[in-house]
């Protein structure tokens, strides 16, 4: 029963957390472009990655958790190579959350605060580049989740 219960927070903080960033990039960030101008959509994507970003502030910790707890019920020395890549996938992935939400977003917030739409622009971009990156590992630990059974 524990192993259930662990196995679905893990399963429900992956899913928002992949799923979220496959929305924010594909469906919002997408939309924004084709009928928003900078002084409207900047804000409107700093505002939306703020709201995203902080509720992964639980998912991604949730994330590791699980995963950790999971694999120490098995130990590492029984585990599935998968898992070993999932860890280690999720790991970076985690880096990577950390730095657009450490780094990344208070800049894009001071800068449209300030109307610097150029700079704004340029930190979205980079925060889209990073994640587009975690995005694609997160589809990777679906693969190794998979495959590496």
């Amino acid at each position: 029963m524990w192993r259930s219960v662990l196995l679905l927070l893990h399963l429900l903080a992956a899913m928002a957390w992949v799923g979220g960033m496959f929305f924010a990039h594909f469906c919002l960030r997408t939309a924004a472009v084709h009928t928003l101008a900078p002084p409207q959509r900047l804000p409107l994507m700093a505002a939306a990655l703020t709201r995203f970003l902080r509720a992964m502030a639980v998912a991604v910790p949730m994330v590791l958790l699980t995963g950790l707890a999971m694999l120490a019920q098995t130990g590492m020395a029984h585990a599935p190579w998968g898992w070993h890549a999932m860890l280690t996938i999720g790991l970076v992935m985690a880096v990577v959350y950390a730095f657009i939400h450490g780094r990344l977003l208070p800049r894009l917030r001071q800068h449209c605060a300030a109307s610097a739409w150029p700079l704004a622009g340029q930190t979205l971009d980079r925060i889209r580049r990073l994640v587009m990156l975690n995005l694609a590992l997160g589809v990777l630990t679906v693969a190794a989740a998979v495959l590496g059974r």
